[in-house]
C-alpha cells in the first residue's frame, strides 16, 4: 500500500514511463491516493489531432472513477522534462471535482517529492456544483 508521498511519486513515475507522448515529447505521470490506501495512476495519452488527448491527471481520474472512487487524500504529479510540473487548468477543475480543497498535491522532480501544496492553493476559485443551482 502506497501511503507515503515518495511511494505515490514512484507510482506517478511508473505511469509517466508508460505515457504516450509521441507528439509533444512531454511525458507526464500522476497518481491519486485514496484514504483507504488505493492508488490510481495514469500517464498522458496523445493522439494525432494534438492537442486532443488525455492529461496524466485525467487518465488517473478515469482509473479512480472506474475503480469505485473514494476520498482522495493525496495526488502526485511528475514530468520528465519539467520539475514541479503543475496540473493544467482543465485538470485543476477535474481534480477539484473529485478531491477536497485540502487534498495534498505533491509536485515532483526526477528524485521525488519537492513541494507539497493544497489543491485550494492552485485552484482557489474553481467552479462548484453550487454555481449551477
Amino acid at each position: 500500500m502506497a501511503t507515503e508521498p515518495h511511494a505515490l511519486f514512484e507510482a506517478a513515475w511508473a505511469a509517466m514511463e508508460k505515457a504516450y507522448a509521441r507528439y509533444s515529447q512531454f511525458p507526464v505521470g500522476a497518481a491519486i491516493l485514496t484514504e483507504d490506501g488505493r492508488v490510481f495512476s495514469g500517464g498522458n495519452i496523445e493522439v494525432i489531432s494534438y492537442p486532443e488527448g488525455w492529461c496524466a491527471e485525467t487518465t488517473a481520474l478515469s482509473h479512480y472513477v472506474m475503480g469505485g472512487g473514494g476520498r482522495i487524500t493525496d495526488i502526485a504529479v511528475v514530468a520528465e522534462k519539467k520539475a514541479l510540473c503543475m496540473p493544467c487548468g482543465g485538470c485543476r477543475q477535474r481534480l477539484a471535482e473529485f478531491a477536497a480543497p485540502d487534498t495534498r498535491l505533491h509536485l515532483c522532480d526526477e528524485t521525488g517529492v519537492r513541494e507539497t501544496v493544497q489543491l485550494s492553493d492552485i485552484f482557489p476559485r474553481g467552479f462548484s456544483a453550487e454555481a449551477l443551482t
